[in-house]
Formats: C-alpha cells, structure tokens, sequence
C-alpha cells in the first residue's frame, strides 16, 4: 500500500525482463506488487471507484505492450506511475467519466483510541497540505508516499529534471512552514488573537490555510512559539489509503492476456502514445474539438461573413460608377446587364436576377460595363468597375506568417566515457534555441538558430573525475526542451 516500503530496483528489473519475455506469471507478480499503489495514486486523481479500476486496468495492458520500450528496466515501478498519469488525466477530461463513488478507506484494524489519534492526526495533515498547489501536493505524494525519486517524478511529470527538483523542494518547505502553521494553531491559538479567528474550524480551507501561513511567518507572537518536529513521511502516512477491489485482480489479468480481446489491448495501448527516447510516455495532451462538432456553429456566421463581404462589394462598385457618372445616375454602368447597342434608359436600370450561368452577382457584375463602352478609349467607369473586384478579396488572400517551430531533443548515454552527444531538431518551423542550464555533474553549451527540420549536436561532458554507480541528469534546452544523460 501507498506509504509503506515499495520494491527495490532489483525486483524492477526481474519484473521487467519476465514481462518481456511475455511471462504470463510474472505479469500476475507485477499486479501483486504495483497494483496497491498504483490504484491508490490513480483514486487520488480520479476520486471515483470505477474510474480508477478502469485507469488500473488500462495502466497494465499499456505497461505490457509498452514494456520493450523502456530503456531503464530498473526504473519499471516510476514508469508505471508515468503511465497511470497519462491515463487519468485522459479520463479526467472525458465528458463521460463516471464520477461520485469514492473507494472505500483500507481497514487497518485498528482500536478506537488510535483511530482518534489517527483522526486528529488528519486533520493537521490535510489543513497543512491545503496550503500547496495542486502540483505540489501530487510531488509530495510521489516522493513521500510513493516513494519515487526525483528522476522518476521527472519522468512522470513529464518536466526538466531541474525543475522537478526545485518543485519537490519547493513543495518540501512550503509544507514544513504549513505544518508549523498549523501545529501553532492547533496547540498555541489562545496566545494569539488573529490565529484564533483564522482558525475556527478544522481542517482548514485552502484559503485559511495560506492566509496563517502568511500570519506566522510575520507574526512575532507566533514566531517564538515552540512546535513538535513531524517529518513528512510521518504526516502523510495517516492519509486515508483507498482500498483496492478484491475481484479487480481477475478482472485485469483477464483483459491483459485474454485471447479474444487483443484488439482491444492495441487500442488501449495507442492511448499511452507517444513516448520519448527512454521509453517514457509523454503527458499527456488534450484533443481539439473535433471538427464536425465545430461546423454547425461556425457556418452561420461563417455565411453571415460572406453576405456581407458581397453587399459590399456590389455597394462599392454602385457608388464608384455614381460618382464617375457625369450624368447623374443614367450612365450605362449605372444600369443592369443589356444587349450592346441598348441606350440604357432609367426604367431599364433594375438589376435583374442572375441567370444559372452566373454563380454570383461578384462575377457577373463587371461584364456589363465592359460591353457599353461607344468609343475605343477606355472609359471611366470600366475602370471603376475593376476597382473593387481586385481589392476585396486581399484580406482573405493574405499570406500566412510563418508558424514558430518547436524543438525536439534526443538525449544520450555516456556510460564511462567523459562525454556524449545529445542532438536538437526543429519540428514545425524555424527555431533560435541555446543550452539553458544542466544538472547533475554535467555540463554543456551551444545555441543558434534552426530551419524546418534542421539539427544540431551538443556536447555534454561530465565533471566528475571518478565514477561511482549509474547517474542521471538532464541538459535544458531553451525554448521547452530537456534531454536526459546518463552517465557512469
């Protein structure tokens, strides 16, 4: 379960090279050993029974087919947890989720004086962390709870490994200064007035809880106030641990090696797509709207456009011939389609409707101008005519700008050797990019500017001299990018 010692790097690696080879007992080890953690991490998403059995289901099946691609196989347990966040957050933004029936909480038998001490443990624990962002409270719960390592949260997180250090350790001290708030509240209230009004019922709102945050770090009663140390792991480990279904095991060793449901194995398997250059998922990214949901609301103001674009055309065209007329109105152009030789008299002037042949008044309307001329100089309103029809059509005619590019970066392994080549491409567009920062004991430098479908290589040395076990690091990428090295 969430919050108790998780399996080593050794049972990850035996697990993934028996779910290579296609063992079909060692896939029923693999549910035994992840599926408590990973069903308690994808209820915490979700908060819905069923959804998070279905996600469960949907991460073994993916894991499965997926498992070739995993160059780590020692980091299969944080690659699982990648995989169930892409996962949730897709069913997190289906219209259908099935929502409202939480898990019920996993009995651990305990007498009624320590479910109190339990219960009032809680309370401290959810009004500490109602003082973190959503981001921060998930980065807690993978390190602390679930027991994941910096790389691994990068990795499911999907973000820079320099970042998710700075957000795990952001997320570390918001939470002491949190607990220490609330410790101060919950034993130290009477020697404070304001904490005492801040905190009149428990847990606290997020809202409460980031307004006494703020009062004690500036409070100076509240600054001397003495309060209990409680690592993190010890808050957290009395948060409710949703209990996994008896019958789900059946249920998903079913789907993931059933004969008759291949077919639907390879579509589940397409919704962990794509994955990165060490086989992790990529997040995961909304659908656009798809498009005949778009057409019936854009075509009315779509042919509401268009009228009105036409209205002005012909208006245009009308008022340039009035004005170049030099009798007042009666000029030929003023006047509908006629058989050439016709004096164009005023009561012949309706515009009469367009014959099949003509699609639109906009390309019928010139046509009579042209056919009037008496004399061979070309006259006024011919060239009036043309005005209009060569210009209304530029904005629509407007060349595109050119898209910006975005850059995909491949990294590398170094192993024992000082250096290797990580390699930058601009997809999509054009792209000025530089090295904008490394981690771990690397480094490297480079920038320029790509063309569509261009690459360049950098050079990522290591700093250290001797190597002691495997590493990892990254070398950031501006704009977006981040490629992970390892080395040793």
């Amino acid at each position: 379960m969430a919050g108790e010692p998780g399996p080593g790097r050794n049972d990850d690696q035996r697990l993934a090279d028996s779910l290579r080879a296609g063992d079909v007992i060692a896939l029923t080890e693999v549910y035994d050993t992840y599926a408590p953690f990973l069903y308690d991490y994808c209820h915490g998403l979700l908060r819905d029974r069923v959804e998070a059995a279905g996600a469960l289901r949907n991460v073994i099946i993916s894991a499965r087919e997926h498992v070739d691609r995993l160059t780590e196989p020692d980091r299969l347990r944080g690659w699982f947890y990648a995989i169930a966040r892409k996962e949730c957050m897709r069913r997190r933004d289906s219209p259908n989720r099935h929502v409202g029936q939480e898990a019920p909480e996993a009995d651990d038998a305990l007498t009624p004086e320590q479910l109190a001490r339990r219960e009032e443990r809680r309370l401290l624990a959810h009004s500490a962390l109602a003082a973190l962002n959503g981001r921060q409270r998930e980065a807690i719960d993978l390190s602390v709870r679930h027991e994941l390592d910096e790389v691994d949260v990068c990795g499911v997180f999907g973000i820079p490994l320099e970042e998710t250090l700075a957000l795990v350790q952001k997320a570390r001290e918001d939470l002491a200064a949190a607990l220490r708030a609330a410790l101060i509240a919950q034993n130290h209230w009477k020697n404070c007035p304001s904490v005492a009004a801040l905190t009149e019922s428990w847990p606290l709102t997020p809202q409460t809880s980031t307004s006494l945050v703020r009062h004690v770090a500036s409070c100076p009663v509240c600054e001397v106030q003495e309060t209990p140390p409680l690592p993190p792991d010890r808050l957290l480990s009395v948060l409710p641990i949703a209990a996994i279904p008896a019958d789900l095991r059946l249920d998903v060793l079913t789907a993931a090696t059933a004969e008759d449901r291949a077919g639907n194995r390879r579509a589940i398997a397409a919704w962990t797509e794509p994955f990165d250059e060490y086989g992790w998922p990529l997040p995961y990214q909304p659908t656009a709207p798809r498009a005949r949901d778009r057409g019936p609301r854009r075509r009315g103001p779509l042919l509401g456009a268009v009228a009105v674009g036409v209205g002005i055309v012909v208006m245009c065209v009308g008022a340039w011939s009035w004005l170049h007329d030099g009798s007042g109105g009666t000029n030929a152009s003023a006047s509908g389609p006629a058989v050439p030789g016709d004096s164009g008299s005023p009561g012949d002037s309706a515009v009469p409707e367009p014959s099949p042949s003509s699609p639109s008044p906009t390309v019928s309307s010139p046509s009579p101008s042209k056919s009037k001329s008496p004399s061979k100089s070309p006259s006024p309103t011919a060239t009036a005519s043309k005005t209009p029809a060569t210009r209304a059509p530029s904005p629509t005619t407007r060349a595109p700008e050119p898209k910006p590019g975005r850059l995909s970066v491949e990294g590398c392994r170094m192993g024992n050797d000082e250096s290797c080549t990580i390699r930058v491409t601009a997809v999509g567009g054009a792209v000025d990019w530089r090295v904008s920062g490394t981690s771990g004991e690397l480094s490297a430098s480079g920038g320029g500017h790509l063309s569509p479908g261009e690459s360049a290589s950098v050079t990522v040395s290591r700093t250290n001299v001797v190597c002691w076990g495997r590493k990892n690091g990254s070398v950031s990428v501006s704009p977006g990018g981040s490629a992970r090295v390892s080395y040793c």
